[in-house]
């Protein structure tokens, strides 16, 4: 196994505390010796490495930004470089710690009654429990306020029916998220104990992508939630809160997939003899080489600006947009070009390009399609919305 060789190029690292450099150097350390030497053989098998759990967790990789409660309480930089180097093996690895953490733990913390953090968060910390999100429905994605999951309060409890789809971690969760319109017609939040009489979990397969991830359904009938179990937030802005989180992290981790194509692409470019010289000494490689490397720079040089932003409570939901819009794009775009660079051997196995292009064609539609994003940024720029509200 040869030996990553990141790009910071404009000293990005320079910028990070002692602290922060031993992190990133501790996960880089996990992904080279445990996710890379598996991460293939899961994706054709179409397995989640649940025997990696226990060592994310110890490495604080689970809702690392939420303070007390056995948890970290890292600044958001932190967090961002943690999902990066994570994804340098797996979008789908970075995919089970971003739900885990970004849609599963911190609405508990940031919503829960202290009952629920007490009882919730340090196993969740622990990787003793799994938390999942139910927001996505069959028919509703992008438009999440369409929902039909209801919840119809009953005394001190609700009744929750409906059904859920793309929910990460789903079939192997001990814990949900579940998001339904209550009596009053608007979105309420619910922490649901996944072995409830009524809620039933099933695998989405024959999937190309995020195969080594866990996408499920969730389906709900009449699923008896405790009153107290009801999160403190009304509205979309529950879920959201949630998501900007997640797609905080994505915009990180998007660019270690993306380094890892690029580190693939110039060592294979480098040792790969056409026409009696290396193909990196042909103009049209090192053009598709240079194009890489510069968009990487400057998706670094966004991520770290947005933490500096997230850090200093001054980030909007755009910034956000931006961010995740851009930096999935560079990295499925790099993913791309690796592929082509390595010619017939980029679709094999042998090579982890075609594992990261095909997972970041989950990543650049999920969290909010790039379009989505786009219109995001449309309605910031203009004031004009260009979709229902």
């Amino acid at each position: 196994m040869s030996q990553f060789n990141d790009i910071d190029f404009y000293s990005t690292s320079e910028k990070y505390s002692k602290e922060q450099l031993e992190i990133r150097d501790s996960i880089r350390d996990f992904v080279q010796s445990d996710v890379i030497p598996i991460i293939e053989q899961c994706h054709i098998d179409g397995r989640f490495p649940k025997e990696l759990i226990s060592k994310m967790a110890d490495l604080g990789l689970f809702g690392p930004t939420i303070k007390g409660y056995g948890c970290p309480g890292y600044d958001y930089l932190t967090y961002g470089i943690m999902m990066q180097e994570l994804e340098r093996g797996d979008s789908g690895i970075r995919s089970f710690a971003s739900v885990h953490g970004s849609l599963a733990m911190y609405p508990i913390s940031e919503y829960g009654s202290e009952e629920l953090k007490n009882h919730y968060l340090p196993k969740m910390n622990r990787g003793e429990l799994i938390g999942c999100f139910g927001l996505t429905e069959p028919n509703f994605g992008s438009n999440p306020s369409g929902m039909v999951t209801r919840a119809q309060k009953q005394g001190d409890h609700f009744i929750l029916n409906g059904h859920k789809r793309w929910a990460t971690n789903g079939c192997i969760a001990d814990v949900a998220i579940i998001w339904a319109k209550g009596d009053d017609d608007k979105v309420h939040g619910f922490v649901v104990d996944t072995q409830s009489e009524g809620f039933t979990t099933r695998p989405i397969e024959k999937k190309f992508s995020l195969r080594a991830s866990v996408s499920s359904e969730i389906l709900l009938e009449n699923v008896k939630v405790p009153a107290s179990h009801k999160l403190d937030v009304v509205g979309l802005k529950g879920p959201f809160s949630c998501l900007n989180l997640a797609r905080f992290g994505i915009a990180f981790g998007a660019l270690g997939a993306a380094m890892a194509c690029y580190d693939e692409a110039l060592s294979y470019a480098k040792n790969r003899i056409q026409f009696s010289k290396p193909i990196a000494g042909y103009q049209l490689v090192q053009s598709k080489l240079v194009k890489m490397f510069s968009e990487i720079t400057k998706g670094q040089l966004l991520a770290q600006r947005l933490a500096e932003l997230a850090d200093s409570h001054q980030w909007q939901p755009q910034h956000i947009s931006l961010a995740k819009m851009n930096n999935v794009r560079i990295a499925l775009d790099t993913a791309r070009e690796t592929r082509d660079i390595l010619g017939a051997n980029g679709v094999t196995h042998d090579f982890q390009c075609g594992r990261h292009m095909m997972n970041l064609e989950s990543v650049v539609t999920y969290e909010g399609t790039e379009d989505i994003h786009r219109l995001i940024l449309g309605q910031h720029i203009t004031g004009l919305p260009a979709f229902d509200r």
